[in-house]
């Protein structure tokens, strides 16, 4: 482990840079430990550079910043707990042999009297340094990690953890103004007098933040562990379809009533139902009274939840300008096609062949179908009766950033179609209710044109031949090259009429000179 402590005193606190090479598509396996108020976690990345995958996963509740408020002193048993599970991460580190290993500690190790001690504790049992931040810090490397998985964030990100919570403007790819405060839920337990006392003070500071932050009602990104299970109830309030965090989005008074409703509810039976662990659910009311009144106060148009954080802002923070700028949905699909398909680089032939049907299409539409089309062969290794739902599962259930959750079920229902004609009586039914009957068809006319051109021609289906839509006349006309002739049997012929009908077209084939 003396080596990657090296690593980082010769390349400063993030360690060996990971993308020297500007273009670099893929990513090595690199790893993150956070150590936080409450839990202490360890994230290896590996996959698409731009939108990372997670390799491996584990979080400990640890309650480090247990009693901090009181005592000034990291919890005894919490220290205990981080510390076992600090040795186990630097073991797998080493199995897996990951390099670099960033590890960082945020407000419980900042604040604490002994969060010194710790630090040198850690070091000599592990090797592993922690790199221990600051307030404003560690809001910016949260603020990056959303940009990580939502490019075109605007507003403002709040991250909520045990000891404190902070809050950055983001906007145009950047960080702006930050604040730190303490309204973490172990502070929030030291707080005397009761529930209204409590509900002043977390008033009066959030009211110092509004001064400071100045929010002219913003949309606010939700970032932590208490909110995400806020949020989760609040899908189990609205019997949401899908339980993906990423991406999920609230209206103000919807969440109001979920916090009323979370206040009124048996809290044991919510952790059941959702299942949350016990440490996570204990923080959740007073995580709830700051919500409300962050809503209050901050009045927002909007309340979406963040699943990434300051561990995925760690990555950002070395991507060069060039990385960043990429898409991270086209990204992804690039290496899910890479590693998965049958023939890797037939999806941008694919989509060059159907792009005549989406000449008017808009630039969001546009990414989910050159999305589609890199991913439409990845479970080709699936049992054949089961393709169809395999695709759908892994579009609205993957880890996936820059994809809304209507984005994710369109994905998931064009894929579907690409094996399959009908949609009708599936199990997956519930979440089409995510998407308009206009948003339904067009998946369905994506789909089938994946289902056509993905056979017609095994090389380039272009080469084949051509496909030309004329609305007006409610034709779609497919030219045949020579080779394209002896290609168009009676499946292509099949395939081609369903796609014309669900377009609502006449089908016409000629044959070039």
């Amino acid at each position: 482990m003396t080596d990657a402590a090296d690593s980082h005193d010769e390349f400063g606190p993030f360690g060996r840079p990971l993308f020297e090479d500007p273009s670099a598509r893929a990513l090595s396996r690199v790893g993150v430990v956070d150590v936080g108020s409450n839990s202490v976690r360890m994230v290896v990345f590996d996959g698409a550079a731009r939108s990372p995958a997670y390799f491996f996963n584990e979080k400990i509740m640890c309650g480090l910043g247990l009693g901090l408020a009181e005592t000034n002193l990291l919890n005894p048993r919490g220290r205990e707990r981080a510390l076992a599970a600090l040795k186990r991460f630097a073991l797998l580190a080493r199995g897996m042999k990951v390099s670099p290993m960033t590890c960082v500690a945020t407000a419980a190790v900042r604040e604490a009297e002994d969060g010194p001690a710790f630090h040198a504790e850690v070091l000599r049992e592990t090797g592993l340094r922690l790199w221990v931040i600051d307030g404003d810090e560690e809001a910016r490397l949260s603020a990056q990690g959303v940009l990580l998985g939502w490019p075109d964030a605007r507003g403002i990100v709040c991250d909520i953890g045990g000891n404190s919570m902070e809050l950055a403007r983001i906007g145009g790819g950047k960080v702006g103004a930050r604040e730190t405060s303490p309204l973490g839920p172990f502070r929030l337990q030291q707080v005397k007098g009761g529930k209204k006392e409590r509900q002043a003070h977390i008033a009066k500071i959030i009211e110092g933040l509004k001064a400071r932050i100045q929010p002219d009602r913003d949309r606010i990104y939700l970032v932590g562990g208490s909110w995400r299970v806020i949020a989760r109830l609040d899908m189990e309030r609205r019997s949401y379809p899908l339980t993906v965090l990423h991406e999920y989005r609230m209206q103000p008074k919807s969440l109001l009533e979920t916090l009323d409703w979370i206040e009124t509810s048996d809290l044991a039976a919510l952790r059941v139902r959702t299942g949350t662990s016990p440490e996570r659910m204990e923080l959740v009311p007073l995580a709830t009274e700051v919500l409300r009144e962050l809503v209050r106060i901050f009045k927002p148009k909007e309340i979406d939840v963040s699943a990434y954080g300051i561990r995925e802002g760690l990555l950002y923070e070395q991507m060069p300008p060039r990385l960043r700028a990429r898409d991270p949905l086209i990204e992804a699909a690039r290496v899910a096609e890479a590693t998965s398909a049958r023939v890797p680089g037939f999806g941008k032939k694919l989509y060059q062949f159907l792009s005549p049907l989406f000449r008017d299409t808009t630039p969001e539409r546009e990414r989910l179908i050159k999305a589609a089309c890199l991913l439409h062969d990845t479970t080709w290794r699936a049992h054949p009766d089961y393709r169809a739902e395999l695709c759908f599962d892994n579009a609205t259930r993957a880890n996936l950033g820059g994809l809304d959750h209507p984005g994710r079920v369109f994905l998931g229902l064009a894929l579907l179609h690409r094996y399959k004609n009908s949609r009708s009586g599936s199990r997956l039914e519930p979440l089409f209710r995510l998407l308009t009957e206009d948003q339904m068809r067009d998946a369905e006319v994506l789909g089938k044109a994946m289902r056509f051109g993905s056979m017609f021609s095994i090389e380039d289906p272009s080469a084949a031949g051509s496909l030309k839509l004329m609305p007006k006349k409610k034709v779609l006309e497919l030219t045949l090259t020579p080779e394209g002739a002896a290609l168009y049997g009676e499946v292509a012929q099949a395939r081609f009429k369903s796609l014309a009908l669900a377009l609502g077209a006449m089908p016409q084939v000629r044959t070039a000179a």
